[in-house]
């Protein structure tokens, strides 16, 4: 008769599994308590190295951050509200993870944790997010463009793959590539499209809005200086798109009314 192989003894590798977890649970505690315990010093520097990259960014000619004009202030000032709730969610989420790793099972701990779960974990995060949607909401009312004194109508037609623009204060003058506006004045876009779908976005003057063939939309731009502006179509649109960028040129009011008065830019 031949002899059966005995079976394996699984029990002492259960046991070493428990071993492994229990020391890794140690190391995770005692990696987390010497965090919290450090956590202000670590956050500083946290903080310091995660702005040195997108402040490398901040100055560039497309960067929404770097505003020129109110549109563009509000809507960085949105950006900055949002990136601060963000992280003011996250940041708790993290110290209630942390708090939880940290805590060992107790009798009577479930109405503890339902605390928790639905009062820290369930209605904090809501609220600021509430908090933050109510603020979005006003924000983007106020961006609404509005009849008012002094507002300046021009059009943006875009093609594939160029911009032409058209200006209601000088019939028949019509500029390609460039957008000529007055300085310190709100400038009403009107964009449509002669093709595709494009996307009119001047990121230091104000928010983007799609050009829709067939259909008008109205964008309320305005720059506080003088100077030249970049803007691109931000939707893909075909293999041209990279190239499909145009410039607004904000002028003061001499330039301007020259402008109008059909002398070159």
């Amino acid at each position: 008769m031949e002899r059966v192989a005995p079976e394996p003894d699984l029990g002492f590798g259960v046991l070493e599994s428990r071993m492994l977890l229990d020391r890794v649970h140690e190391r995770l505690a005692l990696f987390l308590h010497h965090l919290l315990r450090h956590a202000g010093r670590l956050l500083r520097w946290a903080v310091r190295a995660s702005t040195l990259v997108p402040l490398a960014g901040c100055e560039d000619r497309l960067s929404a951050v770097h505003p020129a004009g109110p549109a563009a202030q509000t809507i960085a000032t949105l950006w900055w509200v949002l990136l601060g709730g963000a992280t003011l969610i996250f940041l708790f989420v993290m110290v209630l993870l942390a708090l939880a790793m940290r805590r060992r099972d107790a009798p009577g701990q479930a109405s503890g944790e339902r605390v928790w779960i639905v009062g820290l974990g369930l209605a904090f995060p809501l609220t600021v997010l509430a908090a933050l949607l109510a603020y979005g909401l006003v924000v983007g009312e106020r961006l609404l463009p509005r009849p008012g004194p002094g507002v300046v109508d021009v059009g943006a037609e875009g093609r594939q793959w160029d911009w032409h623009f058209t200006y209601a204060d000088a019939p028949g003058r019509m500029t390609e590539g460039v957008l000529h506006i007055p300085a310190g004045r709100p400038v009403d876009v009107a964009i449509t499209s002669a093709d595709v779908i494009h996307s009119f976005w001047v990121p230091r003057l104000a928010g983007k809005l799609d050009a829709i063939p067939g259909h008008v939309n109205v964008l309320r731009i305005e720059a506080w200086v003088p100077g030249d502006y970049a803007g691109v179509s931000s939707e893909y649109n075909g293999p041209g798109y990279t190239g499909h960028d145009f410039t607004v040129r904000a002028h003061d009011e001499a330039a301007w009314a020259d402008f109008l008065a059909g002398e070159a830019p």
